[in-house]
């Protein structure tokens, strides 16, 4: 189960490395940078550009992937209009997650079957309880949500033969996540809100990961078409 964990795991070590990574060239940038630590805590830091620049280029980078994948995140929903560090955290524990080995096929680290297309998780639910439905449909949200936004360019490929559009998984993306906050279970977790939010928003959240995808994990890959037109939906949608 996914859940937003990576900023309360963030340290004053860790936000001292950032101001560090901030001012290693300018000792006045250094110096304002720790002021507005002390003055308005760790969130001035990772909604700063330079930041996220700093974490990108700099060799010396000592912080773990999940912030480095929240500032990129972060930064990629504000610049969309979502500022929410919930569904930052959350969004961003997702991408860590699913980079691990296989984990973006499971909808628990329990389970021993792979689902590798959203059509077989629906088949699913016919049949599941209430904890395994939880399961289910939060897992059509994150697998639809990781997909659409990392890997648009794979998606559009198969859609030209005949594979379904994104916007197929953007409803069963945020039908899922909906569904999901609804449950006992997503309150129990403290994730209901997060869920229904991600759910209500779902294509200004992928628009986000499109961007991280386009322009940090694959910016010299994939169709250059297609990209235009996503930039254009995103300017216009």
């Amino acid at each position: 189960m996914i859940l937003p964990t990576i900023r309360a795991s963030l340290t004053r070590s860790d936000a001292l490395h950032l101001v560090d990574l901030l001012g290693r060239e300018d000792p006045e940038l250094r110096r304002a940078a720790r002021e507005r630590l002390e003055e308005h805590g760790v969130d001035a830091l990772l909604d700063d550009p330079r930041v996220r620049n700093a974490l990108l280029t700099d060799p010396d980078v000592r912080v773990s992937p999940g912030i480095i994948f929240f500032v990129l995140v972060r930064q990629a929903l504000l610049e969309g209009g979502v500022d929410d560090a919930e569904i930052t955290d959350f969004v961003a524990s997702l991408v860590l997650a699913f980079g691990r080995a296989r984990a973006a096929y499971r909808p628990s680290e329990g389970d021993d079957a792979e689902y590798f297309y959203l059509v077989d998780l629906l088949t699913q639910l016919r049949d599941a309880d209430a904890r395994r439905a939880f399961l289910l449909r939060s897992h059509l949200g994150n697998f639809s949500l990781w997909l659409a936004g990392l890997f648009p360019d794979y998606l559009d490929t198969r859609r030209r033969r005949g594979g379904p559009s994104l916007d197929y998984f953007d409803r069963i993306g945020a039908s899922g996540y909906r569904a999901a906050a609804k449950s006992r279970e997503a309150e129990a977790l403290g994730v209901e809100r997060v869920f229904s939010e991600v759910g209500q928003d779902f294509v200004r959240v992928r628009h986000a990961l499109n961007r991280v995808s386009e322009r940090v994990l694959w910016p010299a890959g994939g169709d250059p078409v297609g990209r235009l037109l996503r930039g254009v939906e995103r300017e216009h949608g």
